[in-house]
């Protein structure tokens, strides 16, 4: 298996989000795009920088992250294997990765008096929420089965997507992705 696959689906699966929260951006009156903060993140991403305006620069905030969750072996892909393995029994066995994509954006919050936000900026969130979450499912339908050299294309499973937080500034989405990656057939007995 090559050493970067995991990193290199990991950066295909940012580059197809964010350029598909571009797109609904252009395409949606109010909705905001990918955010300036965006990249591939080693664990569980901090919610670092969901609110403000990216240190002064005009672009659109918020965080969008992707991370590699784990893997897992799979002889029947996207079912996790419990074959026996070894020098004698080499089976067609392949590395699934699990992906986890972040998309945090600014939540409605009390006032310096301590008011809570008016139901207009809770609906206003709440919109823009719903709207990243089917611009995510998009990037996943949409543009990642083509990021692969693959003759079809990517295989993946898209797993559940939640709404997390609000948590301080913060509200948006995790979605799961697990994805078959290209493994290398077993060396053959006489080069052992």
């Amino acid at each position: 298996m090559n050493p970067l696959v995991i990193h290199e689906t990991a950066e295909q699966l940012l580059a197809c989000v964010c350029a598909e929260l571009t797109l609904t951006a252009a395409k949606v009156d109010g909705q905001p795009g990918c955010p300036c903060r965006s990249c591939v993140v080693a664990g569980t991403p901090a919610w670092d920088d969901c609110a403000g305006d990216c240190r002064g620069t005009g672009e659109t905030p918020g965080q969008l992250t992707v991370n590699f969750v784990g893997m897992v072996a799979s002889s029947k892909f996207p079912t996790d294997t419990r074959d026996v393995l070894g020098s004698r029994n080499c089976l067609p066995v392949w590395p699934a990765a699990e992906f986890l994509i972040t998309l945090l954006r600014c939540a409605p919050g009390p006032d310096n008096q301590g008011c809570p936000p008016s139901c207009e900026e809770l609906t206003a969130a709440a919109r823009v929420l719903a709207v990243d979450a089917t611009s995510v499912w998009n990037a996943l339908q949409c543009c990642f089965p083509s990021t692969s050299g693959a003759r079809r294309g990517h295989t993946f499973v898209i797993g559940p997507q939640r709404t997390v937080g609000p948590e301080g500034d913060c509200v948006g989405i995790e979605q799961r992705v697990t994805v078959a990656l290209p493994s290398c057939a077993c060396a053959d007995e006489e080069s052992s």
